[in-house]
């Protein structure tokens, strides 16, 4: 049975025409019912009533308020279409009973027209309903295209995309065309866009810091220092350090400012110098000895170290010189002397104030970067605007700089295309296969529906005009 679009039944078979008709008009409004009623059976319309809810979509979504405007204008034009199949119907009868009572030649052309285009009529309803549906729900093969092939139109679609939209050629064209780096760089150039860039990258960046735990970066960052000062042997690296600055006399302004400590020391401290002296002397000598001596190691001393300050060559400063060439050579060569610096370097990065060190350094860093971030007029933020606004321009009328990037962007989009093709094409595919197919064959008819409407129309006027022109030729030569 057909629900037509007033709610009552009629039974398919009375006859060839009234089934026919009576099946387009089930077409254009079944399943009409205002309460919600269930969605369509085998041949019904676009199913469920107007205030039905929405079966699964299996992702595609519900039937929304728009989908329901859309199929009350496709039930509009479907009546329509009906209603000028059911006026072709009644012309030809009229016409038919015209022509067998007598009224002249004219009848059997009308109604050779009318027939033509109840022909086309019914042709072309029967073609836009098997797209949907079974035509009153007959068994007929190829009949309910989009709900029975839709996992096939589905990897149809995503093979089109991928080779039609998805090619290295194409979007090299495409971006080519496009010209990104010269439009990025005009519109980067101008001062407002500048500074929102500056404004998002700050945002950006205060909560990417605010998103880090210090606790975990601080754990990276203190594992990694060590892991790197571990890995890699720093004796000899310091051995040809310090053999270039001997080389170069860069130790001598050291040597100058030791000494020059050393004089003012001994001469603030001379009786720091007799206390030590005299304190570490014997018992049993007498004590005008031990200011003596005591007296002559601090002249001594002054003396020595006066001498070191005044006297670019004195032999101690050649010792010096020599010592450190020999230390630095012993850190490239030495195996002894390389491990005990590996072991003092192991010591020192194992003691906690070295680790406690390197952790502040992260908090450090994090706060002044907040604080940058922040502040408009930072030197951060200030230098970064200067630096995107010479980007633009530089991007805007450096024809090489553009043919690089734009040479960039088409790289990274080809490989992305040709490296991820089949993921986004699995995307179409899995998508529509996961739809309803019920639902998908209602949305799709809502949306496009309506125009397909006006091929019944179109195929009712051009049946009636190429039927009479048949019979008008048929006569014709008939005569």
């Amino acid at each position: 049975m057909e629900r037509t679009e007033s709610g009552e039944s009629a039974v398919v078979g009375r006859g060839r025409v009234r089934a026919l008709t009576g099946g387009a008009g089930a077409d254009a409004g079944g399943g009409a019912g205002t309460g919600g009623a269930a969605g369509p059976g085998p041949g019904a319309g676009p199913g469920g009533g107007a205030g039905g809810g929405p079966g699964p979509g299996g992702g595609l979504g519900g039937f929304t308020a728009a989908d329901r405007a859309k199929q009350r204008g496709v039930r509009r034009m479907k009546a329509i279409a009906t209603g000028a199949l059911i006026a072709m119907a009644v012309v030809f009868a009229l016409a038919t009973w015209a022509e067998k009572s007598g009224a002249g030649a004219w009848a059997g052309y009308v109604a050779a027209a009318a027939e033509a285009g109840m022909v086309g009529a019914l042709a072309d309803w029967f073609a836009v309903t098997a797209l949907f549906r079974r035509p009153l729900g007959l068994p007929i093969p190829h009949t309910a295209i989009i709900p029975s092939k839709k996992d096939q139109l589905g990897r149809s679609l995503g093979d089109f995309v991928g080779e039609n939209f998805l090619s290295q050629q194409v979007v090299r064209d495409r971006l080519r065309a496009v010209g990104i780096s010269g439009r990025l760089g005009t519109w980067l150039g101008e001062p407002d866009h500048a500074d929102r860039v500056t404004e998002e990258l700050a945002t950006a960046l205060r909560g990417a810091l605010t998103v880090l735990r210090d606790s975990d970066v601080q754990a990276v960052v203190g594992e990694a220092i060590t892991r790197r000062a571990d890995a890699q042997e720093i004796a000899p690296g310091l051995g040809t350090m310090l053999e270039k600055i001997v080389a170069d006399g860069g130790h001598r302004r050291i040597v100058d400012l030791v000494c020059v400590r050393a004089v003012e020391w001994l001469e603030l401290h001379g009786d720091s110098v007799m206390e030590a002296v005299t304190g570490g002397a014997p018992g049993w000598t007498p004590r005008f000895v031990d200011r003596r001596v005591g007296d002559r190691v601090y002249r001594e001393l002054l003396r020595f170290v006066t001498e070191m300050r005044d006297m670019p060559q004195h032999p101690a400063r050649g010792a010096v010189d020599r010592f450190l060439a020999d230390f630095a050579r012993d850190l490239r060569s030495d195996p002894a002397t390389r491990e005990r610096v590996e072991r003092l370097k192991r010591e020192v990065l194992g003691r906690a104030e070295v680790q406690d060190l390197i952790a502040s350094a992260w908090s450090s860093v994090r706060a002044m970067m907040v604080a940058a971030a922040e502040d408009e007029r930072s030197e951060l933020r200030v230098r970064a605007r200067a630096s995107l606004l010479s980007l633009g321009r530089r991007m805007a009328e450096d024809d090489r700089l553009q043919g690089k990037v734009d040479g960039w962007i088409e790289g990274a989009a080809v490989y992305v295309v040709t490296t991820y093709r089949n993921e986004i094409t699995s995307l179409i595919t899995e998508t529509v296969a996961g739809w309803d197919a019920e639902l998908t064959s209602r949305k799709i008819e809502a949306n496009i529906g309506r125009d397909l409407q006006f091929i019944r129309i179109n195929g009712t006027v051009v049946g009636a005009l190429a039927g009479l022109t048949i019979h008008t030729v048929a006569h014709l030569l008939g005569a």
